[in-house]
């Protein structure tokens, strides 16, 4: 078994004393260093200049769907609350329109390997809608029809059934991500979110009915009330549910930036120790369960192909977290959907009337963005390798990027040095690996590299890293 996929070793006292708040890395530079100067101009001659590199990178497509019918009291997502289904038509007509002006800047042969739908809740769109917008994304850009593709989306159970999964699953969708959080019902009523163990099960057995390849479920600890006994009988049941995937997120309580978390009760939430405690069943019951742990919050069966991925060396991180298409470029759809085109990150407005007012007026609504420097590169390239693959060969690396190691990161290596005390890493030779101590601290040993975090005047909009 490589370093990079070994049983990570959880030390609570050790945890304890590196949970800060940090970056989840989901890009480099991180989304807080985006800047409002890059703008359509910007984003077109991104596209242009991947349309002609020798071998343009196949598409992947984030489609943002904002609204809810409910709010979820943790929420930190750009989401919109409103059962007023004629508000999907609005936005609809604005999407068209964005795909209609996105999709020729692209070369029509770019193949879309990878399709997202993210919110909100993607299933606010019912079957017709969900059938119209597809069959627009079909005609804009060129599918891949092969079983490889990855079309995914995310879904909640208490507004879908049986039947819309069968339409989704004509419609070509073949991974779905289903939020828990927890099922005890104690936490749910604390968060404004009541769900059944039924709904869930009959979501992911239709999934499976019609054809879909992957079915993940998404947990939280460190909500208010949450228990580590009634935390463990989520598990359980969990297990009984038997995803192939599952994702284990720390609550981000950042009521500050986030007006739903305003409405949690803050005195009901879990201390530190037990909130530790919480992920720390957590990984005992899943790995005993035969889940492998792959890095930060993702869990997946021993043959997954995020699993194989690390194995080969392949595995990626994207905005989506540890992905086997990180190799595309990514088109951001919809308010607020962020986008990775070659060495460019952009996000369109997000808000609706921003979004709205700039395709109104015949404009791209990207609102803000990044061209990489070279700097950004080779860090985005080391904080890559080692949250995916857990070690780091500073000799080839050095080679690849036409640099000496030591001395270009002669700062970064200082750093690490508490860090390989502790025995989170090894330094050896030419090797940085991470070790069964440190798997639970990826966030940690990826910040030495981050050149941003020194300066960031806000760090408080980061999350605790455990």
């Amino acid at each position: 078994m490589s370093p990079a996929i070994a049983v990570p070793e959880f030390d609570p006292g050790l945890i304890a004393r590196y949970d800060t708040s940090g970056p989840r890395y989901t890009s480099y530079p991180t989304a807080p260093q985006f800047r409002p100067d890059f703008g359509e101009t910007d984003l077109r001659a991104a596209v242009r200049a991947s349309n002609e590199e020798p071998i343009p990178r196949p598409l992947s497509l984030y489609v943002h769907v904002p609204f809810c019918m409910s709010p979820c009291f943790y929420c930190g997502c750009n989401r919109v609350i409103t059962r007023e289904t004629a508000k999907a038509d609005r936005y609809l007509e604005r999407l068209y329109r964005e795909i209609e002006l996105v999709a020729p800047l692209f070369d029509r042969d770019r193949p879309v390997r990878q399709l997202h739908f993210g919110g909100g809740t993607p299933n606010f769109l019912d079957a017709p809608r969900m059938r119209e917008l597809m069959e627009s994304l079909a005609r804009h850009f060129a599918f891949v029809q092969a079983p490889s593709r990855e079309f995914g989306i995310e879904i909640d159970p208490r507004f879908a059934d049986g039947a819309y999964m069968h339409v989704l699953g004509e419609l070509g969708f073949n991974r779905v991500s289903v939020g828990i959080q927890d099922f005890d019902p104690a936490v749910q009523q604390a968060v404004n979110r009541t769900q059944s163990v039924a709904q869930t099960r009959e979501v992911l057995a239709a999934a499976r009915e019609a054809g879909f390849a992957s079915t993940s479920v998404d947990l939280i600890y460190g909500l208010p009330r949450q228990t580590l006994e009634g935390f463990g009988r989520t598990l359980e049941a969990v297990i009984e549910l038997a995803p192939d995937r599952v994702a284990v997120y720390g609550y981000a309580h950042l009521p500050q930036l986030f007006k739903a978390q305003r409405q949690l009760d803050a005195t009901a939430l879990p201390d530190p120790a037990t909130r530790l405690a919480l992920f720390g069943r957590a990984l005992e019951r899943l790995t005993a369960a035969g889940y492998a742990y792959v890095g930060m919050d993702h869990f997946a069966r021993a043959d997954d192909e995020l699993v194989r991925a690390q194995r080969a060396g392949t595995l990626q991180r994207n905005f989506q977290g540890y992905s086997t298409h990180g190799d595309c470029d990514i088109v951001g759809l919809g308010v607020s959907a962020i986008g990775r085109i070659g060495q460019s990150y952009s996000q369109n407005a997000r808000d609706l009337a921003g979004y709205y007012a700039a395709l109104d007026a015949g404009r791209l609504p990207v609102a803000r963005g990044l061209y990489l420097e070279e700097d950004d590169v080779i860090r985005r390239a080391a904080i890559g390798q080692l949250m995916c693959q857990g070690e780091l060969d500073m000799a080839l690396f050095g080679a690849r990027y036409r640099l000496i190691f030591a001395e270009y990161f002669a700062a970064e290596l200082r750093r690490l040095r508490p860090l390989a005390a502790d025995g989170l890493v090894t330094i050896e030779g030419r090797t940085i690996r991470v070790t069964p101590r440190g798997r639970l601290l990826l966030r940690i040993i990826a910040m030495c590299f981050d050149a941003y975090l020194e300066r960031d005047a806000q760090p408080a909009r980061y999350s605790r890293t455990i």
